[in-house]
């Protein structure tokens, strides 16, 4: 995750992008702007045909590592609501910081949601045993503490449903039943999505999943699985070799049948391990955004096929 980015020389185009009526709603919609996919999916959900959605991560982008341009900082000032995720992208931090955007026009789901500790992937769990190193400290200061994946459990994305549907309701009184009514659609979705976990994760050989990065740790912990992650919040991170050996053996003393990869990061670790133990490889989606292989997909048909890939990794029944 890279370092947050200063945006004061942006500063003069944002005020020419705003003054020239860069977010203008023409159109009679309600302007939203999300910080990435899964919060401007529900945006879309709950406000159907009234608002107009705009998401600051481009399909196939690391959103770890989002760079604004003038223009999406201009967005994030003159939206009717923004809705981010506090220390996940700096830069989106910073602009809402700097918009001093009105209470009630920014949905924070870090203060709408109870937030775990973050997990340390192979190579921040050697740094944990060396805490006076200059790099860990550097490292732990860039990410933070926190996980922000919080989406992955689908009771996340209900209370996100219900602060966001709220706060449209607030700005945009005239559509307040649609919004309403649009969010308990969507969390009737949800709420089945979370029982098709729950039954589909009950009875499993397995019970531990080895990540290409620390972002299952909400699904591991609602539906009582063990996440161990090749490398921590930054999936641009790698072990040693001597730390990959680690997991080797882990991989081989639990009989781990399959090592995840992700759409938007590199194989090439979990590769290695694979063909190390005689492991397969599968895509668990952490679902931070769509690429050119996923642009048909939603939160919940990929949902539905992380849980098909668990239920076939850890032999489910």
């Amino acid at each position: 995750m890279k370092k947050p980015l200063a945006l004061l020389a942006a500063a003069p185009l944002v005020a020419l992008l705003a003054a020239c009526g860069a977010n203008a709603k023409d159109d009679g919609k309600t302007s939203v702007v999300a910080s990435f996919y899964p919060f401007a999916y529900v945006a879309e959900q709950v406000g159907g045909s009234f608002v107009d959605v705009q998401n600051l991560t481009s399909p196939g982008a690391e959103p770890h590592d989002l760079e604004l341009k003038p223009k999406q900082v201009a967005a994030v000032q003159d939206a009717d609501l923004v809705i981010f995720e506090k220390h996940f992208q700096a830069a989106v931090d910073q602009a809402v910081e700097q918009a001093d955007r009105p209470k009630g026009a920014t949905v924070d789901a870090d203060a709408e949601l109870t937030v775990l500790p973050a997990q340390p992937g192979a190579e921040e769990e050697d740094a944990h045993d060396h805490g006076d190193e200059e790099g860990h400290e550097e490292d732990a200061h860039d990410h933070g503490d926190e996980d922000p994946h919080t989406w992955l459990d689908p009771a996340n994305m209900i209370t996100m449903t219900k602060a966001i549907s709220s706060r449209l309701a607030s700005i945009d009184p005239d559509h307040a039943s649609d919004y309403e009514a649009n969010a308990d659609a969507l969390i009737g979705k949800l709420e089945a999505l979370d029982t098709a976990f729950a039954n589909g994760l009950t009875t499993c050989e397995r019970r531990t999943i080895v990540t290409s990065h620390a972002a299952f740790q909400y699904l591991a912990k609602r539906y009582n699985l063990t996440q161990v992650p090749i490398a921590g919040l930054d999936p641009s991170n790698e072990p040693s070799p001597a730390q990959l050996g680690d997991i080797t053996k882990l991989v081989r003393k639990e009989g781990i049948t399959t090592i995840f990869t992700e759409e938007l990061v590199s194989p090439a670790i979990a590769d290695t391990i694979a063909r190390e133990t005689g492991a397969t490889t599968a895509t668990l989606d952490p679902i931070e955004g769509l690429s050119d292989e996923t642009s048909d997909e939603t939160y919940l048909t990929l949902m539905d096929k992380n849980l098909a890939i668990l239920k076939k990794a850890n032999s489910c029944q």
